[in-house]
């Protein structure tokens, strides 16, 4: 006995609706979720790839981290781009003034990490990791506020 078609389940969709991640959602909500899981995927990709150059193709660590970091920061550009940001107006900056100030948050982001991994853990007696992850949660959250007001803002109507 053969079964009839049935349409596809629109679960998928109502479970994407229910956390906004529909791609044009401008929502707070939204916006936050695609930014967590824009940050995850950028991760994978930067791992992965630093990964397989070094254990896989045999580069030398450094050049494979800096490889990896390279292509995970440009996954990570188009991902904000493309799906974080994305909205029905115009970008109020052209493509090549976005990716500028993406470049200063990143590199403003990994020097700021630096310092206070450098500084921190024996200035407050705490492990390096735990200013680690403070620091990273601290910039991670004012890169969502830089990004969404500075950066993949839309322009607005005169």
């Amino acid at each position: 006995m053969t079964r009839p078609p049935q349409a596809p389940s629109a679960f998928p969709r109502r479970a994407l609706r229910a956390w906004g991640l529909r791609l044009r959602a401008p929502g707070l909500l939204g916006q936050g979720a695609r930014y967590f899981l824009t940050g995850c995927m950028a991760t994978v990709v930067y791992l992965g790839s630093t990964t397989v150059l070094a254990d896989v193709a045999g580069l030398p660590f450094q050049i494979a981290l800096i490889v990896g970091f390279c292509v995970g920061l440009s996954v990570h550009f188009t991902l904000q781009r493309f799906f974080v940001w994305a909205h029905h107006e115009e970008y109020a900056l052209p493509f090549n003034h976005q990716a500028g100030r993406y470049l200063v948050v990143a590199g403003a982001q990994y020097g700021l990490t630096a310092a206070s991994t450098s500084v921190l853990p024996a200035a407050l007696g705490l492990p390096v990791e735990l200013v680690y992850l403070a620091t990273v949660a601290v910039l991670v959250s004012g890169s969502f506020l830089v990004f969404r007001n500075g950066v993949f803002h839309p322009k607005t109507s005169d």
